[in-house]
Order: C-alpha cells, then structure tokens, then sequence
C-alpha cells in the first residue's frame, strides 16, 4: 500500500509539465494507483489535494514545488529544470482561460437548495443540529435607497425543540434566555479575485442582524493569495465561508466558521419585517414553532431527497 505522497510522486515522475491535484487523482487513477492507496475516505482527491498544499507550505525539504496560483499545479523539484521560464509564466494564463469557459448556466436562486441540503445534512456545518433554511425574495421588499445590502439571500433557524426536554424549553422561556440560533447567507455562483471583497461585505452587511452570517459560493478560485485574504477578513468581521462542492455535494465544506454572536440586532430585524413579507413570515414561523414545541417543516424551504438529480438537473439548464 501506497500513502498520498507517494501517490503523487509517481504520478508526477510521469508528467512533463506541473499538474493540479484533480489531474494527478485522474493520472494516478489511469495508473491503476489507486487500488494500491491506503485509504477509506469518500473524497481521496481532497485529501491528496490538501496533503500536498501542507507538504510544500510546511516542509522545506519536500520533494514537491508548488507552480501558479490560480489554480496552483504541483511538480517534482528534481524535474523543475525541465520547464521553461516562458511555460512557468504561461501557466497562470492557461487556467484563467479554462475558467472562464466552464459552464455555470445556472443561476445563485437555483444553488439555495443545495445550500438549505448543506445546513441541514453536513455535520461538519451544524453539529448534529437541525438547521432549517428559508429563501428571502427580494423582490417582494419594499423600495427604498436606503435598503440596499439589507437583504440576506437565505435564512436559516435552529430550534432545540427535537433537543431538548420540555420542561427546558419552558424553563428557556420563563429566564428570557437565547436558546434559538439565527442564520444569515449571501449566495454567490463564484468568488474570485475581482469580486471577493463586494460579496465579503455584503455579506456582511446582510448578515448583521443574526448570530451567524456566511458567504457561500459553489466555486472559489484556487488561488492560495485569495484564500489567505478570505482567511483574514473571516477572522476580522466573523463571517463564514462555505464551498458548495456540486461534484460531490456531501463534501461541501466549511473554509472557515463564523464567530457566534450571543446578541441579535433587533433593529434591523425589525427593519426586515417592515419592508419584506418573507422575513417577516420566517420570524412568525420560528415563534410560532418555538411556542408549541413543534417544527413545521413545511414552513420552511424543501430539503433535496436526491441532491444529485438536482445538480445534473440545473447543469444542463441554458
């Protein structure tokens, strides 16, 4: 049995030119090495992709080198004296080509049933929790000037009613304590370099007024200088990042968590209500469920049975 590492390194052994880990999966695949790769994940492409990005980032002795950013290609360091300083340049440019090809007819309304799936299947996300998820319609709101970036796409609630025993529920009541757990998202199709920090505050900006916001996207640019600033600004305004894998939908992932606020804004909750019948309607449903110890799940937005059907279904969607 071969580890990760290993698995790349032979891959690469057999290329002439620097590879993305899916192109190295692929190759390793047609070498038949994956029948002899110690492994019981769902996802073994993930995980080579992300051993790698750890071995040339924390090991300066790896026997791998890192080329481009956007999406980076792995090499072998015996072999980078084979490449060209005019193809190491190129390489960048190729894949902005590629990019800008791939098919995304689908539009960010199709991709909030994947997301409302997520919240309420991926435990990685909700810890087990029952996060049900409900579409803000933003043409239902009142027009105002002032309410631009008010607006969260999707909303999201958990009630511990399935949790907890009732006499805690009753008791949560009586002490006035904060047991339910609000959710704001911004859906975007892609984030990249030229769009990252408008969607970042928006997101942030929609999300103001609940104890979690995130910004989530089925496709984020593989660019390592991007990462690290959705690294910093999710760790200077608490904002989430989630990627919506439609590959494999059960391995879409939190790129980083949100920081929990204990308060909500009650203003601009109430500011919602107001100017959207949606928001308002969410706000009567969680009340409404919290009161009688009862979830309505038909209240809220459909949880996908066959997420996968979906997915191929808004694919093939001009």
């Amino acid at each position: 049995m071969i580890q990760f590492l290993e698995f790349a390194e032979k891959v690469l052994e057999t290329s002439e030119t620097p590879l993305i880990y899916q192109d190295i999966w692929k190759k390793g695949i047609e070498m038949g090495l994956d029948k002899v790769l110690s492994t019981t994940g769902k996802t073994p492409w993930q995980t080579l992709g992300a051993r790698l990005f750890c071995e040339v980032r924390d090991n300066s002795n790896s026997k791998f080198t890192k080329v481009g950013k956007r999406p980076a290609k792995f090499f072998l360091k015996s072999k980078m004296h084979l490449l060209s300083s005019e193809m190491i340049e190129n390489i960048d440019k190729e894949e902005n080509i590629l990019i800008k090809k791939e098919n995304t007819s689908y539009t960010e309304r199709q991709l909030h049933p994947l997301l409302n799936y997520f919240a309420y299947t991926n435990t990685s996300f909700n810890n087990g929790k029952a996060i049900l998820t409900k579409t803000i319609f933003h043409e239902k709101s009142k027009k105002d000037g002032l309410n631009e970036w008010i607006h969260p796409d999707i909303v999201g609630v958990y009630i511990p009613i399935e949790d907890w025993n009732s006499e805690i529920i009753e008791l949560n009541k009586i002490i006035n304590s904060n047991s339910i757990e609000l959710l704001s998202f911004e859906m975007k199709k892609e984030i990249n370099r030229s769009n990252y920090r408008e969607y970042f505050f928006q997101a942030v900006s929609n999300s103001s007024w609940a104890n979690e916001g995130y910004l989530v996207a089925a496709k984020i640019t593989d660019d390592d200088e991007l990462m690290n600033e959705l690294e910093r600004l999710s760790s200077a305004f608490g904002i989430g990042i989630i990627k919506l894998d439609l590959d494999d939908i059960d391995s879409s992932t939190v790129l980083f968590h949100s920081k929990k606020k204990k308060e909500l804004d009650w203003e601009t909750m109430n500011k919602l209500c107001e100017i959207n019948s949606d928001f308002k309607k969410f706000i009567q449903d969680v009340k409404i469920d919290f009161d009688s110890k009862r979830i309505h799940k038909s209240e809220y937005d459909e949880i996908l049975s066959e997420p996968e059907s979906y997915i191929n279904k808004i694919r093939k969607s001009t």
